[in-house]
Formats: C-alpha cells, sequence, structure tokens
C-alpha cells in the first residue's frame, strides 16, 4: 500500500474556503487517532453541512485532542455543557467499527 494510502479521499475543488479550511482542521489535528476520527467524519459529511453545522464543527475543532480522543474513544464521557448535537453526531459516528478509516479498509 503506496504511502498516504489511509488518506482521507480528495474533496472536490468546488468546497468552499470555510468548507476546506474546516476540512484541512479536522485532518490535521496532531494526532493520529484525532486525524482519522475527526478526519474521516468530516469528510463523509462536509459538502452536505449546514451553516449552523458548520459552526458546530468549528467549535468542536476548537476543543483539544486529548480531550476530543477521550470522549471519542469512551474514555471519557463528554460534558454536559459540550454535548451539541454535532458532538453526538460524532461520538456516534466514532463508535461504530473501524471508524475513521476508509470504507475499503473497513470492508476488508
Amino acid at each position: 500500500m503506496p504511502n498516504g494510502a489511509l488518506a482521507m479521499d480528495n474533496q472536490p475543488d468546488e468546497l468552499s474556503p470555510r468548507r476546506r479550511r474546516l476540512l484541512f482542521r479536522a485532518r490535521h489535528r496532531g494526532t493520529k487517532e484525532a486525524d482519522l476520527l475527526i478526519g474521516r467524519f468530516v469528510s463523509d459529511r462536509i459538502e452536505a453541512f449546514s451553516e449552523q453545522e458548520l459552526d458546530e464543527v468549528e467549535e468542536i475543532l476548537e476543543l483539544q485532542d486529548a480531550d476530543l480522543t477521550d470522549w471519542l474513544s469512551g474514555r471519557r464521557s463528554v460534558p454536559a455543557d459540550l454535548q451539541s448535537p454535532m458532538m453526538m453526531r460524532l461520538l456516534e459516528a466514532s463508535s461504530l467499527p473501524g471508524a475513521g478509516l476508509p470504507e475499503e479498509i473497513r470492508k476488508s
């Protein structure tokens, strides 16, 4: 498998600058776990997010990687004040088998 084969799928050039910026931030968190979980979640949905949902994604991306990784892995519960609809969607997606991995890897 070539280097970068686990990278997120390329997104169309038609994404707005805001969506491209959020996608980049979601894919480049600082820890591999967060890159995969958050990056895949955002990558799979970025084109369909409403402006309100983009606001929620931005709020999540401001949180610390260590906290996000603990919450998304189930090591700790998400604090009540951070349980936004988007955080709960991300949490649900992260709990699925193979979360964060590309479709072709999940199927093998």
